[in-house]
């Protein structure tokens, strides 16, 4: 115990700014405190200015060893991570962090498998950086088989979990499975715990994978989600009214937003890149807002209107409507005989307010059908209704 406390005088006479959070942790730890030393720490490690240097590095060697192993083991996984980025060596981070795992595992407590997954993350995310993609694969699958085996798990393992995950994908440019991790990240975490810049970074990666992702042709709830507001007010403000075009699959508004947009369009190769395939998605977004938009008894719909409204031949259309069909977005028997489409099914989509007022006005119309309905028979049958 002495020599914890010399290192938090030593600390306090040399950082006499922090001198309060020093004083603080001393007492809480001669009073064996543990839950709410954890809680200090948690607060200390947090701030800016113990971020720099290797200040967390000897706060963890000359401090919290002492009684690492009488905190959360959560929380001392979280602080580790944390600790661990202050190595200017990713392969000395690694050590550190196997080695947290060894003392982890050598407690032998209920639902370790927990603690040793949130640092086994931390360890795939700097094979990442090395480049070392196999190996953070590899920590990925293990960590996807121990999620899947336990239950009731804290939203921090989840969270970076999908984070690493995220990245990952991010790093192959599978644009498709970094939107599904990227979302359920968020779900796992408080936006509001998220730096400005952080945020507008991943609202802007979020938004390119759903445009450029295979078989992603829901934007609705991306566009549901507060960060994608951190794109509003900035420079790149563009891409959210791009978003909202394709969900809505207004091809008028995305062919000027291009002619608008150019300069910044062309400054992002992959949109540069994928431009035809742009040009196909929001097609089978506006044939589904076509659909969408028709009464349920009225989805018997020519194939000359889907044509007006895409600006497509007619043998595009019907190609679009097998690729709509293949991917099972819509399912229906197309008519070449008559030149029409039957829809029977489209597949569910999370709404925007406008759609979702296009739907109130449809039960709104339908209730008066139902009521009209309801006097016609009551005036055909009136004996029947009274009795």
């Amino acid at each position: 115990m002495g020599g914890a406390l010399q290192y938090l005088e030593a600390q306090r006479n040399a950082r006499p700014e922090l001198a309060e959070w020093y004083d603080a942790m001393a007492d809480l730890y001669q009073k064996k405190l543990w839950h709410q030393l954890t809680l200090k720490l948690d607060q200390f490690v947090a701030l800016a200015v113990v971020q720099k240097g290797d200040a967390l590095i000897q706060l963890y060697h000359n401090f919290i060893t002492n009684f690492e192993t009488k905190i959360n083991l959560l929380k001392l996984a979280h602080f580790a991570v944390i600790i661990s980025r202050q190595y200017t060596e990713r392969e000395a981070a690694i050590s550190y962090l196997e080695g947290m795992i060894e003392k982890l595992r050598a407690t032998r407590e209920l639902r370790i498998e927990e603690p040793i997954l949130y640092v086994k993350m931390q360890i795939a995310a700097f094979n990442l950086e090395k480049g070392n993609q196999k190996e953070c694969k590899k920590y990925l699958e293990d960590g996807k088989t121990t999620l899947d085996n336990m239950t009731d798990i804290d939203p921090s393992v989840h969270a970076t979990f999908y984070w690493v995950s995220s990245q990952y994908h991010k790093s192959r440019q599978e644009f498709a499975e970094f939107y599904k991790n990227a979302l359920l990240y968020l779900a796992y975490t408080s936006v509001e715990s998220l730096s400005e810049s952080f945020k507008l970074d991943l609202a802007f990666d979020l938004s390119l994978s759903a445009l450029l992702g295979d078989n992603i042709y829901n934007f609705g709830e991306l566009l549901a989600h507060p960060i994608i507001n951190c794109l509003l007010g900035t420079k790149v403000e563009w891409l959210y009214y791009i978003l909202q075009a394709f969900n809505t699959g207004n091809l008028a508004l995305y062919h000027e937003l291009c002619h608008v947009h150019s300069t910044s369009l062309n400054a992002q190769p992959a949109l540069v890149a994928n431009q035809m395939k742009l040009m196909e998605k929001i097609n089978i977004l506006c044939l589904m807002e076509i659909i969408f938009s028709r009464p349920s008894e009225d989805r018997t719909i020519p194939l000359s209107i889907i044509a007006e409204r895409t600006t497509l031949s007619i043998d595009d259309v019907e190609y679009l409507l097998m690729k709509s069909l293949s991917v099972h977005l819509i399912e229906g028997i197309i008519d070449q005989v008559e030149g029409t489409v039957h829809v029977s099914w489209v597949q569910p989509r999370v709404l925007g307010i406008p759609q979702i007022k296009s739907l109130r006005d449809r039960l709104d119309n339908w209730l008066g059908k139902v009521h009209t309905a309801l006097l016609s028979v009551e005036a055909e049958t009136p004996d029947l209704v009274a009795s």
